[in-house]
Formats: structure tokens, C-alpha cells, sequence
């Protein structure tokens, strides 16, 4: 556990001294303040609730945390450090899921500073309060999920470019596994397993079913073990870098 903190707040350190968190945040913000409010036009639907803001978020995450997990492993591999620092006596797992939940927690502050949205539907409506939050911990589980696809993806190479293009692959394939229209494509072509199979791994309708205040242990343990085993895959990737 020590190990793990001392990388954890490595990782936020380096962090702290960069441009790359505070980009990253203001682009989440600014984006995601000119959906809600431009495009989906919050004001103008005369409804006191945050739905087109849940709508637009596991979009936005898909293309934001690859940027921000593209550089976890990628850029230690090509300056080297990366070898360094598994010559520490601190072990592969504390490392990565130190890095890993230092990029996380860049995330979750990027959503957390989206309060003032909460607070404005507060003032001119009732909302559902229990809906809101149980939006803002269905995010922050897609967010969290998308990091360690990224994360696994940056230790496989040392270029960022590719780290961020392979995990926006993967994060677009696992959110249209179950997107409306592409299960209606599907739907009697493929074998009915296959489709629900494509629905269990599906990140959206979990999502939809969490950000809707319909929480099951179900979805938890979903976003939990994707996030295990893409960590898993992580030290797998590390380990075989080592090797070669």
C-alpha cells in the first residue's frame, strides 16, 4: 500500500507541473458546458434535470481519457523512465494502479468541476436530486473503465499517437456494442446469443441503467472487473516490454 501511494502521488505531481491536466480540464469543461447548454439547449427545455448532460458525458469521455491515458506508459517507454522505475523495489501491480489511479483522479476532478450545472438546475427547478448523483458515479465508472483501456493500450507502445488511437477504437467499439441502431443492424443477422452477448459487454446501456438512478450490483461489479482486468492486461504488457 505504501508503494502504491508513493506512485499515486508521483503521478499528481507530475501532473501538478504539466500543462497536460490543466488542458485536459478546461477542454472537458468547455466542451461539455457548450453541449449542454448551446446544443441541447439546457435552458430552453423548460425541465429542471441534467438528462442532456448525462447524454453527452460517456461520449466526451471516449475521446478526452485516451488523450489523458495515452501518455501513462507510452511516454515512459520512450524516455526510458519507465525501466527505472520498475527497478524500484515497489512491484509491478503498486505501479500500475498508482498511475492509474492518479490519471482517474485528474478525470473525476474534470467531472466534479461540472457542479455549477447541478447547481443551476437546483435554482430554477426541483430535480432529482438522486438521479444527479447517481449520474455523476455512472460517469465517473465509464471514466475509470476508459482509463485502464487506455492505460493497458499505452503500455503495449511507445508512441502516444497510436495509444490514443487504438483506445478510442476500443472505448467506441465497447459504447456502439450497444448503441440503438447497431443492435437493430444486427438483430437477426447474428445469433441471439451474439447480440446478447454484445449487450452484457456493452458500456452504454449500463450507463443508462446507472445514470437513471437504477443502480444493481450487476453493473458495479461490470465496471469493476473491466477495470481489473484491463490492469490486468497492463502488467501483462509491462511484463512483456520487460522481457523484450
Amino acid at each position: 500500500m505504501r508503494a502504491l501511494r508513493t506512485v499515486y502521488a508521483r503521478e499528481l505531481v507530475a501532473y501538478a507541473v504539466s500543462p497536460v491536466a490543466p488542458i485536459f480540464i478546461v477542454i472537458f469543461l468547455v466542451l461539455i458546458g457548450v453541449m449542454t447548454l448551446n446544443v441541447a439547449g439546457l435552458y430552453e427545455r423548460g425541465l429542471a434535470d441534467l438528462t442532456p448532460f448525462f447524454n453527452y458525458l460517456p461520449w466526451l469521455c471516449m475521446f478526452l481519457v485516451p488523450a489523458l491515458a495515452m501518455r501513462l506508459w507510452s511516454e515512459e517507454r520512450r524516455t526510458g523512465t519507465g525501466e527505472l522505475l520498475l527497478t524500484l523495489p515497489l512491484g509491478i501491480w503498486p505501479v500500475v494502479v498508482g498511475k492509474f489511479l492518479a490519471a482517474w483522479t485528474i478525470a473525476v476532478l474534470a467531472i466534479g468541476l461540472t457542479f455549477p450545472l447541478w447547481i443551476t438546475v437546483s435554482v430554477l427547478g426541483d430535480p432529482d436530486h438522486g438521479v444527479i448523483l447517481s449520474g455523476y458515479l455512472s460517469i465517473i465508472m465509464v471514466a475509470g473503465a476508459f482509463m485502464a483501456v487506455g492505460a493497458s493500450i499505452s503500455a503495449s507502445t511507445s508512441s502516444q499517437v497510436v495509444a490514443f488511437v487504438l483506445t478510442l477504437l476500443v472505448c467506441l467499439l465497447l459504447s456502439l456494442a450497444g448503441f440503438r441502431p447497431v443492435v437493430s443492424f444486427i438483430d437477426g443477422r447474428v445469433p441471439p446469443g451474439v447480440v446478447e452477448a454484445l449487450l452484457d459487454l456493452s458500456v452504454l446501456p449500463r450507463y443508462r441503467a446507472m445514470s437513471a438512478s437504477d443502480f444493481s450490483l450487476d453493473d458495479a461489479v461490470y465496471f469493476l472487473s473491466l477495470i481489473g482486468c484491463a490492469l490486468g492486461l497492463n502488467v501483462a504488457f509491462v511484463n512483456a516490454g520487460r522481457a523484450g
